[in-house]
């Protein structure tokens, strides 16, 4: 994993790739999207009244990390600007991390001009903006970036596709700076980049965050929606770019499959198409910038589906799926919905109280274990308050029409645009009603009792039988103490002593190769889980095929064999080697080697 420039390198027991968070998170929005200073101020008090979900360094100063996500305060911008703004929508503005040295910070600048103007926007000019850091830590302060505000007109752009450019110009400045080292050791980061929101974030307590952007207090700062984020970086160390929110997303939780999730992510880089991006796509990878948090991943990802033409509740629905497949009362479309978008992205499983924005809408949604707290509250003057918890606002009662919590697998979804307010049920059947998904599954995804049964089958004999036990590891205390009850009884093997066997690198016997590998888990809060005790929310189910292009998807995207679980039997791998479906014709590999060849014979064969 890359190292994240912020962090120290891996040492003793501590390495980067074990950063996880845990915080609070909330909004305040205006449904018939009314903006107001008010909500700011408000969005502020929720974050102040999050404080303690955050954390505090050695210096009572010094905070993991806060932030506020507000719609583009267009009026504000053009009276502090000293040059001419386009109309609201036709340009994008963005808050960028920068470093302190005057030559770093200038190569920088120029990186994102240069990649700005080349897919066809104009740079309208740079903002100082205003810090005051008198009264942050001295270890925030120490690594404090220099803060300035970019605006971007769209040139040649076409407006629907601003967002879209402003992401690919943002993607190859990040590469440019990290591969030739602009930055040094200081930090670029561009929060956000958008025509639509502005992020103001940092490695500051929650109570700092509008005393440290003092502009924040101006009245003319005006939103229907303030979206805010308290850090508790458990475990790791606070950093200005990982305060959240990111550029769409916060999080109250843990992604448990990260390492899963980036890697598959990494495997379909090569295979992105997009008919406005042409050649541009490329310059896309790495979608997910390594060493960053687990948060900072799904962001990664969810924008790549965002800009790229999918609608906001889609991607999250897409990312994080609820239970679907043991829900015998979910209509059989959204099944279908479900089912087809599982064949193309792996969820990102929580425990997870997500909401994202993108300054049009607002989504919130939890995981579908929902193993973190979602309350939210709908007022008369038709406001929406929802956080990591209750009594982050004092509401009068009478004011208040309905309290609720969000359930696991669910999602809520504000339209200030609009000025709609949708639910879960809502949501998912205009998802699912979009396509014929239902359809798609039935007419391409391929299940395995669509495959021949294989024509005799294979059954080993005692000697082979027990050539192949001794091949694989088994021993006679395995056979009788964990393999027997498991085969007579359909117990788990259990026994009344802990387990003392060394690991595998440690270990005086032979072990497989799949004996050095552990699943890895978050290892905050979280109870145990397994797929039986908790069928109802979790799947083994894989599906094997080709992958395709994620960017432009199509019915033939869901043309993949479905096998319930990983755990294969004879019989089945018999019908899996003489499959001859088209795209599905088995063959048969020899991983063997000769081991007095050395270390180097494995590879050589492979």
């Amino acid at each position: 994993m890359k190292k994240h420039m912020h962090m120290p390198p891996a040492q003793g027991l501590y390495d980067p790739a074990n950063e996880h968070d845990n915080c609070g998170v909330g909004f305040i929005a205006n449904i018939k999207g009314q903006k107001s200073h008010g909500i700011i101020e408000r969005g502020i008090e929720i974050l102040c009244n999050l404080t303690h979900r955050g954390a505090v360094g050695a210096d009572p100063l010094d905070g993991d990390g806060a932030g506020l996500m507000i719609q583009m305060p267009d009026a504000f911008y053009r009276a502090g600007c000293d040059f001419t703004l386009p109309a609201p929508g036709e340009y994008g503005a963005g808050l960028v991390f920068l470093p302190r040295d005057d030559a770093r910070r200038k190569d920088c600048i120029a990186v994102l001009n240069r990649e700005l103007a080349g897919v066809g926007c104009t740079v309208l000019g740079w903002r100082e903006v205003k810090t005051d850091s008198s009264g942050i830590g001295r270890n925030a302060r120490a690594v404090e970036p220099r803060v300035m505000q970019v605006f971007v007109g769209r040139g040649t752009t076409e407006v629907q596709h601003l967002d879209l450019l402003l992401y690919l110009a943002r993607k190859r400045a990040e590469n440019a700076v990290r591969n030739d080292r602009l930055a040094g050791e200081e930090l670029f980061y561009v929060c956000s980049l958008s025509s639509r929101t502005v992020l103001y974030k940092g490695m500051l307590l929650s109570e700092q965050l509008n005393t440290f952007y003092p502009e924040l207090n101006d009245e003319r700062l005006v939103s229907a929606v303030a979206f805010v984020h308290q850090r508790y970086s458990t475990n790791t160390f606070p950093t200005w770019d990982l305060a959240q929110p990111f550029r769409y997303i916060a999080h109250n939780g843990e992604i448990n499959t990260l390492r899963g999730n980036i890697n598959r992510m990494r495997a379909r880089t090569a295979l992105f198409a997009h008919m406005d991006l042409a050649e541009g796509v490329a310059d896309l990878d790495p979608v997910i910038i390594e060493g960053s948090s687990d948060t900072a991943c799904l962001d990664n990802a969810l924008e790549l589906l965002l800009v790229t033409g999918r609608s906001l509740a889609h991607s999250l629905a897409m990312l994080v799926p609820e239970a679907w497949a043991s829900k015998a009362h979910l209509h059989a479309h959204i099944k279908g919905f479900f089912e087809y978008h599982a064949t193309m992205m792996e969820p990102w499983d929580g425990p997870a109280n997500i909401v994202a924005c993108d300054g049009s809408q607002v989504v919130a949604i939890l995981d579908r274990n929902g193993l973190r707290p979602a309350r939210y509250w709908i007022t008369d003057d038709n406001e929406i308050i929802y956080a990591s918890e209750a009594g982050v606002l004092d509401i009068a009662p009478e004011k208040i029409l309905r309290k609720e919590r969000l359930a696991p697998g669910k999602m809520i979804l504000i339209d200030v645009e609009r000025g709609e307010f949708k639910e879960d049920q809502e949501i998912k059947q205009e998802l699912a009603a979009a396509h014929p998904y239902s359809s798609w599954v039935s007419e391409y995804l391929i299940r395995l009792d669509d495959l021949p049964a294989p024509a005799t089958q294979k059954v080993p004999g005692l000697g082979e039988l027990r050539r192949t036990q001794g091949s694989f590891g088994y021993s006679l205390e395995e056979m009788r103490v964990i393999m027997a009850p498991m085969a007579l009884n359909g117990q788990e093997p259990v026994g009344s002593m802990g387990t003392d066997t060394p690991v595998s690198v440690l270990s005086q016997q032979s072990k497989l190769l799949y004996w050095y590998f552990k699943q890895l888990f978050a290892q905050i809060t979280n109870p145990p889980i397994d797929p039986l005790r908790e069928e109802i929310v979790m799947s083994l189910t894989q599906y094997l095929g080709p992958a395709r292009n994620i960017l432009m998807p199509g019915p033939e995207h869901c043309r993949m064999l479905e096998i319930e679980h990983p755990i294969i039997t004879n019989d089945v791998l018999e019908q899996l080697r003489h499959s001859d479906l088209q795209n599905f014709r088995g063959t048969t590999l020899s991983t063997l080697f000769t081991a007095t060849e050395g270390p180097e014979a494995m590879e050589k064969a492979a």
